[in-house]
């Protein structure tokens, strides 16, 4: 059988990955700080549901889907991906709702290192999976004696650990719809299955969210650069790289998100919550050099 042709370059796939995740992140935590600022209206859940609809119109819109040919298995893939990926967004509002930015970033990593060493071969990778905890634990300790009520830290705690296992199958589910070729249309099939998922939680909002336009149009920039921008870029990056590398690339996310969250919210972290972000970011390390 001859081999299949490769997909057609874009302008995106001629810049350097390193710098499209940079953009990626600072798009995503800027939007998730937007979505805060929202979660004393609808509720974390809400606003994270609310992401994933609006984004999916907009990219409906965009790629009109529809055009291309689906096979039942690529029509599956995207539609598992959406529903994960919409599962992502809500717990990790929840999260972010209880935590400080970075903090939930970093333990929200455990994910991203988990597909890294399940995947590699070497040492290294097993052995970043014992490193990434420890950072977590060290986050989680001081983020239970912090002063914020324990059932709120519980709450969050539980809520990022969900969405570290929502990213892990996210990257995994991912990389198979860019390897299908759908990318980002497969993206946007996927999030409509997602915002479809979780409608019947979340569709008791839509009177209000629909009458206010100011409230619809801070949802929708919280929609544009968190979920459109970043994942668009996702699927650019996940035709070129594997799912390894993918993982060890997201390193730099979490020192963006703490960036985010200084300037932004003001969550200024303390310096044992700088050395369990230190752990995280060795961890990615250790899975690179493997």
């Amino acid at each position: 059988m001859p081999t299949p042709a490769p997909p057609p370059r874009g302008p995106l796939d001629r810049v350097p990955a390193p710098v499209l995740f940079v953009v990626s992140g600072l798009t995503l935590y800027a939007g998730a700080a937007v979505a805060v600022g929202l979660f004393g209206r609808l509720g974390a859940p809400a606003v994270g549901w609310w992401r994933i609809v609006l984004a999916a119109v907009v990219l409906v819109a965009w790629r009109r889907p529809w055009r291309r040919r689906w096979s039942r298995r690529d029509l599956v893939a995207a539609v598992l991906f959406g529903v994960v990926l919409a599962a992502m967004n809500v717990v990790f509002y929840v999260a972010v709702d209880h935590l400080p930015l970075g903090v939930a970033v970093a333990i929200e990593f455990l994910g991203p290192v988990a597909v890294a060493a399940i995947t590699g071969r070497g040492w290294q990778e097993r052995a970043a999976i014992a490193v990434a905890a420890g950072g977590v634990l060290l986050l989680a300790g001081v983020t239970l004696g912090s002063g914020i009520p324990r059932e709120d830290a519980v709450v969050g705690l539980g809520a990022v650990l969900a969405a570290a296992a929502c990213w892990a199958g996210y990257i995994v589910l991912g990389k198979r719809v860019a390897g299908a070729g759908a990318g980002i249309d497969g993206l946007a099939v996927g999030m409509v299955a997602g915002a479809l998922a979780f409608a019947p939680f979340f569709v008791s909002s839509a009177p209000e969210v629909l009458t206010d336009v100011p409230l619809l149009l801070f949802l929708l920039v919280v929609a544009v650069c968190s979920s459109v921008v970043p994942y668009v870029l996702d699927q650019v990056v996940l035709r070129r790289v594997g799912t390894a590398t993918f993982s060890v690339m997201l390193a730099l996310l979490p020192a963006t998100a703490v960036l985010v969250g200084a300037v932004v919210l003001r969550q200024i972290p303390t310096w044992p919550e700088l050395v369990g972000l230190a752990l995280v970011s060795g961890a990615i390390v250790m899975t690179a050099r493997g």
